[in-house]
Formats: C-alpha cells, sequence, structure tokens
C-alpha cells in the first residue's frame, strides 16, 4: 500500500500516524514545507521518502509531488492530512489522480460550509441552531427579529472559532455589517451550553470502531475573544444520546474511512425548539482528528492508541487494538503568563503528582487558543476533573 501523508510534520503529533502505518508494513510517504533537514528524527523515521514543497497550499506544487511519488512508487492507495486547512488540496488531489478512498473535490461543500452542514442536521431531524448566509443588513436584522440577541456572526468555512464574534446589540450588529470581511458569512442563533465532541474512528461501511467524548466548558470562540484560560476534558465514555446522534451524523455525511470531530451543544439552558437542558444540538462537523492535545488525551483517558486503531482502519478496515477496559478523565488546563494564580506551578505538580501526564511550554503560535503554559492529568470521574481545573487557574484577587 502506498500511503501520502501531507504535513506529517505539523501538528506535531501527526508523526504518529505515520509510524503506526509504517510498522504495518505501509509504504509512507510524506510531502510537507519544512525542509528534510529541520525535520525531527521521529518524523523522518515515521517515513519511507519525503518531499520537500516550499508551500503546501501551492497545488501545482503538490500535483508534482504526487505525480513524483506515482512514478516512483506506482499507484498511490491514499492521500491523507488529517488536517482541516488541506481538505480540499488532498480532496483535489484524490480527484485529478483518481483516488477513491476518501472525499473528492465535489463532497467539499456539504463538509465545509456550516450553512449546508444544517440542512443534513435538519434531514435527519437533528436540532440545530437557526443560520441565515449574511446578505444585506436588514436581512440581518430580520434574522435577530426571529431569533433574539445575542447572535453569532462566522465564516461559512473556517474551523477554530477563527474571525467568529458575538453581537449583543444593533450597534455591534451596525458595526459588523459596515466592515465585515469579503468572504462569505453565516449568522446564527446563540445556544448557551457546553460544546461536547463526538469524536470517532470509522471503518468503510460507516461503522466507528472507537469513540470519544471531549467537553468544553469555555467556547474556543470566547477563549480566542477574551483570552481566557482553556480547559477542557475527555471523558470516561460517551452518553448513548450523545452516540445516538453522533452515528445518526456519520450516516447522514456518508462518513468512510476517516477519523471525524462532530460538534455538538449540550444545553445547559432549555431552549424552545432545541430540547431541554441536557439535551444534545448539532453544530458542526470536522472531518479531520479534534486539534490541540485531544488525540493524546483520547490514549491517556481510554488506555489505548487512536493511532493505532487508525491505521487498523486503514490497513485493516477493523479494530485490531483490544479495548483494556480502563478509562478515566483526562483533562487540560493552561495558564497565561499575564495572569497571577493563586497556585505555584510547584504546588500543582505537588498536589497532582502520580496524575500529571504532560507539561509544558506551548509553542507562540499556539498561545491565542491554547495558553502558554498547560498541565494535563488522569482524574477520576467529574468531580476530580472539576477540581483540578480550578486549582490550576485560580487567579488571585
Amino acid at each position: 500500500m502506498n500511503f501520502i501523508f501531507v504535513s506529517p510534520q505539523f501538528p506535531r503529533v501527526y508523526w504518529n500516524f505515520c509510524d503506526r502505518l509504517k510498522k504495518k508494513g505501509v509504504n509512507v510517504l510524506g510531502i510537507g514545507d519544512t525542509p528534510y533537514d529541520h525535520l525531527h528524527h521521529e518524523v523522518r523515521e515515521s517515513l519511507t521518502e519525503y518531499y520537500f514543497v516550499p508551500a503546501l497550499d501551492d497545488y501545482d506544487q503538490m500535483l508534482r509531488a504526487v505525480a513524483f511519488f506515482t512514478f516512483k512508487y506506482g499507484r498511490i492507495d491514499w492521500i491523507e492530512s488529517n488536517n482541516e486547512h488541506w481538505l480540499a488540496s488532498d480532496a483535489h488531489l484524490r480527484t485529478d489522480f483518481n483516488i477513491r478512498t476518501g472525499w473528492q473535490s465535489g463532497d467539499m461543500e456539504q463538509i465545509k460550509s456550516k450553512a449546508a452542514m444544517k440542512t443534513v442536521y435538519q434531514k435527519i431531524g437533528i436540532p440545530t441552531a437557526r443560520l441565515s448566509k449574511v446578505t444585506t443588513h436588514a436581512a440581518g436584522k430580520a434574522f435577530v427579529a426571529e431569533v433574539g440577541y445575542p447572535v453569532i456572526v462566522k465564516p461559512d468555512v473556517g474551523a477554530g472559532a477563527m474571525d467568529t464574534y458575538r453581537i449583543d446589540n444593533a450597534d455591534e450588529l451596525r458595526h459588523f455589517y459596515a466592515s465585515k470581511p469579503a468572504i462569505p458569512y453565516v449568522i446564527e442563533e446563540f445556544v448557551t451550553g457546553d460544546i461536547c465532541s463526538y469524536d470517532a474512528i470509522v471503518d468503510a461501511d460507516a461503522n466507528p470502531i472507537f469513540e470519544s467524548m471531549t467537553v468544553w466548558p469555555p467556547s474556543i470562540m470566547d477563549v480566542v475573544l477574551y483570552q481566557l484560560d482553556l480547559s477542557y476534558y475527555t471523558t470516561d465514555n460517551v452518553p448513548d444520546a450523545l452516540k445516538k446522534a453522533g452515528r445518526a451524523t456519520l450516516k447522514a455525511f456518508h462518513v468512510h474511512s476517516r477519523f471525524v470531530h462532530l460538534e455538538f451543544f449540550r444545553l445547559t439552558k432549555a431552549k424552545e425548539g432545541l430540547g431541554a437542558v441536557g439535551d444534545f444540538v448539532g453544530l458542526e462537523v470536522n472531518m479531520r482528528p479534534a486539534g490541540g492535545y485531544t488525540t493524546d488525551m483520547m490514549n491517556f483517558a481510554h488506555s489505548t492508541d487512536v493511532y493505532d486503531i487508525w491505521a487498523d482502519m486503514v490497513t485493516a478496515n477493523r479494530r485490531l487494538l483490544p479495548d483494556r477496559g480502563e478509562h478515566c478523565y483526562c483533562a487540560y488546563a493552561s495558564r497565561r503568563d499575564f495572569h497571577r494564580y493563586v497556585h505555584t506551578h510547584e504546588d500543582i505538580l505537588a498536589r497532582y503528582a502520580g496524575k500529571i501526564v504532560m507539561c509544558e511550554r506551548l509553542p507562540e503560535r499556539m498561545s491565542p487558543k491554547m495558553g502558554n503554559h498547560m498541565y494535563m492529568a488522569k482524574l477520576d470521574g467529574q468531580t476530580e476533573t472539576d477540581e483540578f481545573i480550578r486549582f490550576v487557574q485560580e487567579q488571585q484577587g
């Protein structure tokens, strides 16, 4: 099997996908924008060969890279980046080289456009916040008259809460329409709830062979806009209601042979037309693994190796790595350099000795979303998880 992995060096943990494939006998061919001599040792060791391109968003360069590997190794069986930014390029390359093991160019609208996603949710009966494409200020006012303030405005295509804003009044709405970027935007009803993800590795027959849930009490939008401390956690199991919604979404979007990250609201305030407190409401689909440290957190929470399970899916279309039956919570809590905290770094390490599984300084490019310094711990349930996050992030004054 010839497998091209795009950008194996970033995000930094993605070499693990290549490593597990190579260990299963796959010919793993990397294309990336980091010169070979600058790659970390583990990235180099996980690949059969690496092709450097100065810019991954230059499609002509990508075409030449795939053509080179095709000429040298024969037919390419897979092209994958597992990265939101390159999903459309991956699909374009598959289409051009007739590679059928993944999304094609014609599939992109449904899985990238937030407006298109809402249509699919509605067809399968999963409640979802009302949404409208941004056109004129008059249309925006009419939408607000229907759903009320606040509302959320965000790019129709985008990820990670980039360029996403909350609008609380008519003045803010007027300012948005007067200064909005040229790209397509949507305006959406505000929902009060925690964001919960249904994360799954799905076989070629649309069956999940691994499932997990992660909860974000502060939304990434609020973290970025207000520079809050980020905390989130992977739970020890997936509630039946989320499994049902997640699996229905997989079928509706015709998901096959992928690692996916599907986002839902879990309502903390009842809302007419959406549901009661605790109900799950469809938010958006992401046809790639969760970002940040979430894949590591899944491994710790479920005593497993999601990279290996994903490689099982690619090579055997089933899970070969057994479930050990050992599950717990795994929490991420970060701090920012400009905040003053009650507890010191040494206090945290002493209080949670034996439970901390990762503690490190974050790269500057990750700090707006992820914070400056992070702590990750394996914990026994919701109560201890809440206590850990509070202890790490409690601020002075």
